[in-house]
Order: structure tokens, then sequence, then C-alpha cells
């Protein structure tokens, strides 16, 4: 099988220093590469620059990108091309339009102007004890891999926080649905820390429980070579 896996964080650019970002590392997608090479699939693995990456192989592509921008378009591409696409990158839901000084915006009388307003500096100033951050949010990416391809398998992955089990298996059903998903891989930032990942396969039926991410790589490469099978 020919195999997208999307992984790390992507970054947003306040200015040409500064940037909001998150803590995704990588980890997982480095995994469930090194696992589906050793599998004999080939892979194409989208990532960004601090993330961590298989080692080179001669079954493996690396393309890196920065922002929800060019994640995009490195999807657009490669998608058409692929049996399966496992989007576990941790994607920006915001990106920044516009920074300024908090009396600035307290002293408008149209908030709206702030939203088609644009920072002119490279750096922008620091003088100003309270700064005010206009986000706007962004696409999201995984609603459009079917649009792309109706026939690659489509893996997602959902993460939340301190949630009961029926919440977390609940969001992860309704992305199946939302986004013409085949699996969800549900996740709960509490039983995450070191080698130690609780995750959960989520289809329209079951769920199936893993507890590290080898583990989890192994299931979703079993999951992937029986939906290639029945096809």
């Amino acid at each position: 099988m020919k195999i997208l896996i999307t992984s790390g964080g992507t970054a947003e650019s306040i200015d040409q220093v500064r940037e909001i970002t998150n803590q995704a590392t990588g980890r997982l997608g480095q995994v469930m590469a090194e696992i589906f090479l050793a599998a004999g699939h080939e892979v194409t693995f989208v990532t960004t620059k601090h993330a961590l990456k298989p080692p080179e192989h001669d079954r493996l592509t690396t393309l890196l990108v920065s922002n929800v921008a060019s994640l995009l378009e490195a999807l657009e591409q490669q998608v058409p091309t692929h049996d399966a696409v496992i989007h576990a990158m941790a994607v920006s839901d915001y990106s920044p339009i516009y920074m300024t000084d908090f009396d600035t915006v307290a002293n408008s009388d149209d908030l709206t102007e702030f939203l088609h307003a644009q920072n002119s500096e490279t750096k922008i100033s620091s003088n100003a004890n309270y700064q005010v951050l206009f986000l706007k949010k962004t696409p999201k990416l995984i609603s459009m891999i079917k649009k792309w391809n109706p026939e690659t398998i489509l893996i997602g992955f959902k993460l939340l926080v301190d949630v009961d089990k029926s919440e977390l298996f609940s969001v992860a059903r309704n992305s199946l649905l939302k986004n013409q998903a085949d699996l969800i891989v549900a996740n709960d930032l509490t039983e995450i820390s070191g080698d130690r990942h609780i995750a959960y396969l989520v289809d329209h039926e079951s769920e199936q429980r893993a507890t590290t991410k080898q583990e989890i790589s192994l299931q979703l490469l079993n999951y992937l070579e029986r939906k290639e099978h029945q096809s």
C-alpha cells in the first residue's frame, strides 16, 4: 500500500520572529512510519522541521511543511495518489491576523477594523504591557481528504482532555460522520505520558483499545491490511 502520514504540529507566524504552535512531537507518527515501512509498505511522511522523523528508507518520502497553508497545498497534491491517509498531525486551529496594543483596541469604535488590518513590522514592538492578538479560524483539512480522493482509507485522530469515555467516543464518531473517515483514533491527553499512550480505535460499531504508540501502530497496520484484502 501507499500510505500518507501527517505528523508533528503546525506553527502559525505572528511576525517573522514569533509564532503560535502546539506541543506535538511527532513521536507516534515516527513509530507508525517505521512499522509500516518494516511491513513492506510505501510511506509519504508529511511533517514539520522540528518534529521527530523516521530514518531514511528507500520506500520513504519525507515532505516538510510549516503552517496550515503549506500543509493544505501538500495534501491536495499527495492525497489523490495514496491508498490510505493517516492524519495524525496536530493542526493549528487558529492563525494570527493582527496584533496591537490593548489601548488601541480599547479606544476603537469599530473592532471589525482589526479583522482586516495587517502588521507591517518584521518584529512587532514589545513596548506595550498588554497586547491583543486577533486570530482567524483555519480550515479543517481532514474534511477535504475524501473530496480529493473518495477511494482512500481515511484515519483521523481526535485528542480531548480529561473527559468521560462516553464523550470521547461520541466526539470520535461525530468526526467519523462529518469527515467521512473510516476510523478515528481517540485519545485523552491525561492518558498519554512517555511510552504510555492509551488510545481507542473507533469505528461506527466498536472501540479497540491500545496502550502504547507501538501497539497503536500495529493495530492500524492490521486494520489497513485487512481493508486492502477486502477491496
